[in-house]
């Protein structure tokens, strides 16, 4: 997990460093850059994998060729099994995609399984740069005048580019031109979507119910999956909400760290008597991790409030309510662990929200539909924010729950078996998936917003109400966002005021594509 900048065409170099510098928070343990006649490459590391031996830039055997990367490649192992004849000169993840790519082209970026945005350059001109199929990690570019500049974060850029800035979009690779003012214009190819299409459409199962072979099978899809995410050469911890996503999440995570003889540490944040903060409590009694808690007092959340709406480059309630926790939590659990496991993904992959279960979405097919929407969606959302609050730190977070192979085979699931019918409650097949790995309170606890069930939603929505009163603006009408819609509550005004002062320049409707629609 890293942050990196990029530029192809005309360069700019104390452009480049400027950016560089504003995401030092990713990757506060190296520094290094590259710069090539028609690029330039920027790297800030936080070291996960080969930690003495992983600097980036990584260059090919002749110094020809260079990537810089963020996130992690979880089958980079396989990827050097296929690569036998080639040497490496680094244990790094991000090498293994590198290599692949310089020997079959961008098109093997399908066979990369992991959450990254890489970019790549050659002395000859040519190059790449991709961002995952879901979006896990962030990736912003700016297409401007003679050059095409690439960073992690919207902070990065300078001011007068941010009117050009745009999410670069998820499963897509853009190359290059070769020669002269092409260089900058490049081409964009999608290499892979989100979730694959054969799963796409629903399984018809109807009146058919599930069997402990199923449950089975969703418990060792998932379990092998936090397994594989647990992949580091540096400690690994779990954010535990004491929702049921990230109880499963610890339990597997705790038997995996219990073999290697250690103990998992766990992190909880809620203000005092919360739900969430009793609940997790209770997840790690029952599984004997290392537990941490933050109890922040209402004082504390007021002074998160304005850095969670900057960090996290969102101004939408329901972000900036988890936000908030999230940042306090994320700055206690860096002081023991580098690496944490959510459990982002899994109300996606199994109906949990409430509102999936309105008529609207009651048949399989609409359900279906439904969910991959809202997966593909979720770069602009909840991984926008679990990635911000977390890299702020520098602490990477890893969502097992949005594994390639764990999405291809529980959306292959029959769609009905997550309909709340036959007196089912919402996520019944987790639920009963993992029955007894953990408390069963917690497996049939209820869904709770995590900026609910923290106490924190209480605590900033009072603190709305009176700056609106402090400013006399009951009566006013709400303002609109400069390139279009409507701001939604007084809650949303107070957040975009606030984002708007760091990025003034930056067109929503670019950006954050998913809520400009919502």
């Amino acid at each position: 997990m890293c942050g990196i900048v990029a530029a192809y065409g005309v360069i700019d170099p104390e452009k480049c460093e400027r950016m560089l510098a504003r995401i030092h928070h990713r990757g506060p343990d190296d520094t290094g850059r590259v710069q090539l006649e028609n690029a330039w490459l920027g790297h800030q590391r936080l070291s996960i994998m080969d930690v003495s031996g992983g600097k980036q830039p990584i260059a090919d055997d002749t110094d020809s060729a260079y990537v810089v990367g963020n996130g992690e490649i979880y089958n980079h192992e396989d990827i050097r099994d296929v690569l036998s004849e080639v040497r490496f000169a680094t244990d790094s993840d991000t090498e293994s995609a590198f290599r692949l790519v310089l020997r079959d082209g961008s098109a093997a970026l399908h066979e990369v399984r992991g959450m990254f945005a890489l970019a790549m350059a050659h002395t000859d001109g040519r190059g790449a740069v991709a961002r995952d199929p879901i979006g896990i990690k962030p990736l912003y570019w700016a297409r401007l005048d003679g050059v095409t500049i690439f960073a992690s974060e919207l902070r990065a850029f300078d001011p007068e580019d941010q009117p050009y800035v745009e999410a670069f979009p998820p499963g897509h690779v853009w190359t290059p031109g070769i020669a002269g003012d092409d260089v900058a214009e490049g081409a964009m190819v999608r290499f892979a979507d989100a979730v694959p299409v054969e799963v796409r459409p629903a399984r018809n199962a109807p009146d058919k119910q599930w069997t402990e072979e199923d449950l089975g099978h969703i418990r060792d899809v998932l379990s092998d999956s936090i397994r594989r995410h647990m992949m580091s050469d540096v400690p690994v911890g779990v954010f535990l909400s004491g929702g049921l996503d990230s109880a499963i999440v610890a339990a597997v995570a705790a038997k995996v760290a219990d073999e290697k003889g250690e103990r998992l540490p766990t992190f909880a944040v809620g203000t005092e008597g919360s739900a969430d903060l009793l609940a997790a409590r209770a997840v790690a009694d029952f599984l004997g991790t290392d537990h941490h808690e933050i109890v922040p007092t209402a004082d504390d959340l007021e002074e998160a409030l304005d850095e969670a709406v900057t960090v996290i480059e969102h101004f939408d309630p329901a972000l900036v309510r988890s936000a908030v926790p999230n940042l306090l939590l994320a700055r206690e659990a860096v002081k023991h662990v580098k690496v944490v496991l959510t459990g982002e993904g899994a109300d996606e992959l199994f109906a949990g929200y409430e509102y999936v279960h309105a008529d609207e979405f009651s048949t399989p097919d609409a359900l279906q539909a439904e969910l991959v929407r809202s997966i593909e969606s979720l770069h602009e959302l909840n991984l926008q924010r679990c990635d911000r609050t977390t890299m702020n730190y520098g602490l990477e977070a890893r969502v097992p729950f949005l594994d390639a192979t764990v999405m291809r085979e529980l959306l292959a699931l029959p769609a009905e078996w997550k309909l709340k019918i036959h007196d089912r409650v919402e996520k019944q097949l987790l639920r009963e998936a993992f029955d007894g790995m953990v408390p069963y309170d917690i497996i049939w606890r209820g869904k709770e917003q995590f900026g609910d069930g923290s106490g924190a939603k209480d605590v900033l929505s009072a603190l709305v109400e009176k700056e609106k009163a402090k400013e006399g603006a009951q009566d006013a009408e709400p303002p609109t966002v400069e390139h279009g819609w409507a701001l939604r509550s007084d809650e949303e005004i107070a957040y975009y005021r606030t984002w708007h002062r760091s990025f003034a320049g930056v067109r929503p409707d670019r950006t954050l594509g998913a809520f400009a629609e919502a």
